[in-house]
């Protein structure tokens, strides 16, 4: 029969290869399901034992050797399990402190492994910001390192903070989704740029560090190209950065300014974005979406340049590091490009001549 397998010839029923698939699927969403539910259980565990070891401390003074010792005694009663160390306890205590009732915990944080508790905990005293770094750790995968290097950088008070005219030129829900993803300044810090470096050299920088650029943009963020080419009427035009963002499925055009914003920035980049629409744009994607990179910006020059624009645009500063000028006495102590060069070539013909 065709939907059997023949028996030793090797040959597969018709649809075999689609169930196989079908199962493993199910198999393996069944064993992320599990991962999910083992750790929440664990949460929870390490929740309640702190609320125990928190409770004992108010009420029978326990003092640091009296969590030692209970340390020990869970290692000896579960040998198998780990977590039991005096430095965890210690962290499960100030666990049950961040979260005094566990209908807030589950918010969040009893979905986050607990590594990356321990990270909010040390780092983080507002129990708001705790909960808003745990929840983008579940809807970005961000792994502890990643966590980490996001809270260092202010993320919090960064994410959604550009000037935008986003609510008067995309329709809900786009418009809020587009304003959470712009942040204000962006993080560029790993660019050592001159003081008065031009946008050239600040653009080149960035492409130069592509990959650290799309993880300051965040997730979602694809880079088209630099000094990408539009043609109106047979004339040329440069835009600096393209993008194309796959959440919001549209074009971001960005603009990079070495200096303060201007409002004629906003009339250049509604030409960008028209063109882009018309050239670019594939059906069922969303209007593009500008974004004007300025080293420093006044807050309601923007909002005047904004408000009566028909396109979405955004207006958001960035932070660089600056290189340092050498000090006087070790620059007049530094060879010249023509004191090198004759350098070179008085070492080059005695190679010469010890050759011969």
């Amino acid at each position: 029969m065709v939907n059997t397998l023949v028996k030793d010839s090797g040959l597969l029923a018709v649809g075999y290869v689609e169930l196989l698939d079908a199962l493993k699927n199910k198999i393996r969403s069944s064993q992320l399901k599990a991962s999910v539910s083992v750790n929440t259980e664990l949460i929870q565990l390490y929740w309640e034992i702190g609320q125990e070891v928190l409770q004992k401390q108010k009420d029978e003074g326990w003092g640091s050797k009296v969590i030692e010792r209970l340390a020990k005694d869970l290692k000896v009663s579960f040998p198998q399990m780990t977590g039991f160390s005096p430095r965890n306890l210690f962290y499960m205590k100030q666990f049950a402190e961040a979260y005094p009732e566990f209908s807030i915990l589950q918010q969040a944080a009893a979905k986050i492994p607990w590594g990356h508790n321990m990270v909010l905990i040390d780092k983080l005293d507002e129990l708001n910001k705790r909960l808003w770094y745990a929840q983008k750790t579940i809807e970005n995968g961000w792994s502890r390192n990643t966590l980490e290097m996001w809270i260092e950088s202010d993320l919090y008070s960064r994410q959604g903070k550009a000037i935008t005219n986003f609510t008067a030129t995309l329709p809900q829900p786009d418009s809020d989704l587009a304003n959470a993803e712009l942040k204000d300044p962006y993080c560029f810090d790993f660019l050592m740029i001159r003081e008065k470096a031009d946008e050239a050299e600040i653009e080149e920088g960035l492409v130069e560090n592509i990959q650290k650029v799309l993880v300051e943009l965040g997730t979602g963020f694809a880079f088209v190209g630099r000094q990408y080419q539009i043609e109106v009427e047979e004339e040329t035009f440069l835009i600096d950065l393209l993008f194309y963002h796959f959440r919001l499925k549209c074009f971001v055009v960005v603009e990079l300014k070495s200096g303060p914003f201007k409002p004629e920035y906003a009339g250049k980049i509604s030409f960008y974005l028209a063109a882009v629409d018309a050239q670019l744009k594939q059906p069922g994607d969303a209007p593009s979406i500008g974004m004007i990179l300025c080293k420093t910006k006044k807050k309601l020059m923007v909002e005047y340049t904004l408000q009566d624009s028909r396109r979405p645009i955004g207006v958001a500063s960035y932070t660089t590091k600056l290189m340092e000028a050498l000090p006087k006495d070790l620059k007049s102590s530094l060879p010249t490009i023509e004191e090198i060069e004759a350098k070179l070539i008085k070492d080059k013909n005695k190679n010469k001549k010890q050759r011969n």
